[in-house]
């Protein structure tokens, strides 16, 4: 193991590990720990990207550990499901309760009535994958399909390229021209920010497009406030310009690339004019970026994760993505496009898994409501939540709600802190966070992986997912106990040994194909053939409207489109327990004139699933149209205990069977007229009570 750590006389040990959470940066970091308590969070320089500096959100993350919130012991529900009261008991009776649960709902209804609901966004592969996977193949539990996120992103680049490995954000400072789709690296991958800076310091243009006004639009050449949902259409727009004239890279596209044809006939009928339409964007400015993105070279598409986030996200990924192998941006440092590197270093559970995947049922995730209330072959009677806050993070909320109060259903919640879905729950049981227990974080966003360690001991009785999961297993007569440190072992040791000797050694490991690969020069596509896939006859089937379709979203009876992004406060919803105040609805003000708000107003923002009571905040950086509620929010953050999530339908992406979030169509009405001027809206927190 890595030596990091430095003590002194006094009890004072700085500490080398690694942030897991959902973010592309992976971030090394230096924790200071006094007298066996997190002191300080802070970046160290031992991963080249971290470069000394981590996100705000990181650096409070001491205030997950020893807050309130936090659970520190398992514990038994003693009231109403939701009610949020519950009884401490020991690990013994809770591990012994739900084993036997779990063997009575077998032998009565199948495996396939208990599902494991989990979304690692923000574990390593350690806590997510491991020994939680060995227990639900081995009981037959229904399968999950976890498609909350990046599903029609990852179902686009693997058409395409195979999931080819990206362009480094390190070498963006050789392209001179950087366009940034659907991502807001400020709040997700800030790291990505000082690399850009410098290659506008070095005649680089940037080209921004977000519906909202981002710190980095604000830098930006160019910026395209789009509607949401429409990325595809704009994207045709430029392979189109490209095709017609003349400026397709013909002699690139027949060596390397199938299905060039199909795209242009696609494409065709998406004139600069019919896009900028329908995009709510101009013709000159569109215009401009179809001639910047075929004139500047080299020039890099930093594909975000927004633009999956509606009906439209698995062809607007696949038309951005086509777009560098169209323009023939490949085989040249700082050109090409950076989506997601998770599958660079080919690091998949199959290589450590024993069990067998069963053939049982796959549930897609964003479902989860219509699951519980109306599935019957067999219905869900054992609900098992970790790694994951569904109350929070999953569509159609109030039904999710409906299903989680149902009295047949066991739900066990396996959690750090109390979250809202927590108060649902029958069992709740302690988990460790990723400063004290062991895991392996493979990076989405660098081809890196690092090692994540303990820097203190358990707070209360917390336990890491491994240790539990194994426990349960051997409840059952599954198979033996293992811990967290034992099963860093077992992975590893299935990894090539150049990657499982630095992890061991030295905590961290690159690529070993290249670190900062040139794409077209170092990398080919992971395709059967080595080609790129311009066109999927099987996608073109599972589209609504084919490949490269657009579905309209429009709907007269509520006009406006509520979006939900990243928030500076929250990752996904973690350390969302933190945040006491009120949230705003971001709406701009010639929308909130048409409809008598003012500043600070107390509004009802409703569709025909639910509706959520909130302060209203006027900005003009959001388009007219489109209303704004962060991702993350926890029901104390609004007034009436709903967040975006229950405007938002449980339909499926055109691809992939994503979520679609920002479908979102709603109106806004005021409710309280602001009586002060500028005053903040708090309320109080609620947290779940254990006696």
């Amino acid at each position: 193991m890595p030596k990091s750590t430095d003590n002194d006389s006094w009890g004072h040990a700085t500490v080398d590990t690694t942030c897991p959470l959902d973010c592309p940066d992976s971030c090394s970091l230096t924790i200071t720990v006094e007298k066996g308590k997190v002191v300080k969070l802070d970046g160290s320089t031992r991963h080249s990207i971290t470069n000394g500096f981590i996100c705000d959100k990181v650096r409070k993350f001491d205030q997950r550990l020893y807050g309130p919130d936090r659970l520190q012991s398992p514990a038994i529900r003693q009231g109403a499901k939701g009610a949020g009261t519950f009884k401490q008991i020991n690990w013994n009776e809770a591990l012994d309760t739900i084993a036997a649960r779990i063997k009575d709902i077998r032998n009565r209804s199948g495996g396939e009535a208990i599902l494991p609901f989990s979304y690692g966004g923000s574990n390593g592969l350690l806590s997510q994958d491991t020994t939680d996977a060995e227990l639900f193949r081995n009981i037959g539990a229904s399968r999950l399909a976890r498609t909350v996120c990046a599903a029609p992103t990852g179902i686009a680049a693997n058409a395409l390229y195979g999931k080819m490995p990206s362009v480094s954000f390190e070498d963006y400072v050789h392209s001179q021209l950087i366009v940034v789709w659907g991502a807001n690296p400020s709040t997700t991958g800030i790291h990505l920010i000082p690399y850009i800076k410098e290659a506008q310091s070095n005649g680089a243009l940037l080209v921004v497009i977000d519906p909202r006004s981002t710190p980095l639009s604000r830098r930006a050449d160019l910026h395209l406030a789009v509607k949401p949902g429409t990325d595809v259409v704009l994207a045709l727009a430029l392979h189109r310009y490209l095709f017609a004239n003349n400026l397709a890279d013909t002699k690139f596209l027949s060596a390397n690339s199938r299905g060039a044809d199909r795209l242009q006939t696609r494409a065709e009928q998406w004139t600069i004019d019919q896009a900028a339409k329908v995009a709510g964007v101009t013709s000159s400015q569109l215009e401009k970026f179809a001639e910047l993105y075929a004139d500047r070279n080299p020039a890099v598409i930093r594909c975000g994760w927004g633009v999956e986030r509606n009906r439209n996200g698995g062809n607007a990924a696949m038309a951005i993505l086509a777009l560098p192998a169209v323009a023939g941006k490949f085989g040249v440092r700082g050109g090409g496009y950076s989506m997601s590197n998770a599958a660079a270093l080919k690091l998949a559970p199959s290589r450590w898994l024993q069990a067998k995947e069963p053939s049982t049922r796959i549930v897609n995730m964003n479902h989860l409501g219509r699951v519980l209330l109306d599935y019957n072959d067999p219905a869900i009677e054992m609900l098992f939540v970790y790694n994951c806050n569904p109350v929070t993070t999953m569509p159609d909320q109030n039904r999710v709600v409906r299903g989680l109060r149902r009295e047949d259903l066991f739900t066990v919640v396996f959690d750090q802190v109390a979250t809202d879905t927590a108060a649902f729950a029958d069992i709740i049981l302690p988990a460790t966070t990723f400063l004290e227990s062991y895991d392996l974080v493979n990076s989405y966003g660098e081809m890196s992986l690092q090692m994540s360690r303990p820097v203190i001991d358990s707070v209360g009785d917390a336990r890491p997912n491994v240790e539990v999961f194994s426990e349960l297993a051997s409840r059952l007569g599954l198979d033996e106990t293992e811990t967290d440190a034992e099963a860093l072992l077992r992975v590893t040791s299935t990894m090539p040994g150049d990657i499982r000797d630095n992890i061991l050694e030295h905590g961290s490991a690159s690529s070993s194909i290249n670190a900062r690969p040139v794409q077209f020069v170092d990398v080919k596509p992971r395709t059967p053939d080595g080609k790129i896939n311009l066109f999927s006859e099987q996608l073109d089937a599972e589209a609504p409207r084919g490949l490269y379709g657009y579905q309209d979203a429009s709907e007269n009876d509520f006009p406006l489109t509520l979006i939900s992004p990243a928030s500076s406060s929250t990752i996904c919803s973690i350390l969302g327990e933190l945040v006491e105040r009120a949230a705003p609805l971001e709406m701009h003000p010639d929308d909130a004139q048409a409809r008598d708000i003012q500043k600070d107003d107390a509004v009802r923002v409703f569709n025909g699933l639910g509706e959520v009571q909130c302060p209203v905040s006027l900005t003009d950086t959001i388009r007219p149209g489109t209303v704004c509620l962060p991702k993350g929010l926890w029901n104390k953050n609004t007034f009436n205990g709903s967040t975006s999530n229950a405007l938002v339908a449980d339909t499926l992406t055109d691809l992939g069977g994503g979520a679609c979030f920002n479908d979102a169509r709603v109106e806004v009405e005021r409710i309280v007229r602001a009586n002060y001027e500028g005053a903040a809206v708090t309320i109080s927190t609620s947290s779940s009570k254990i006696h």
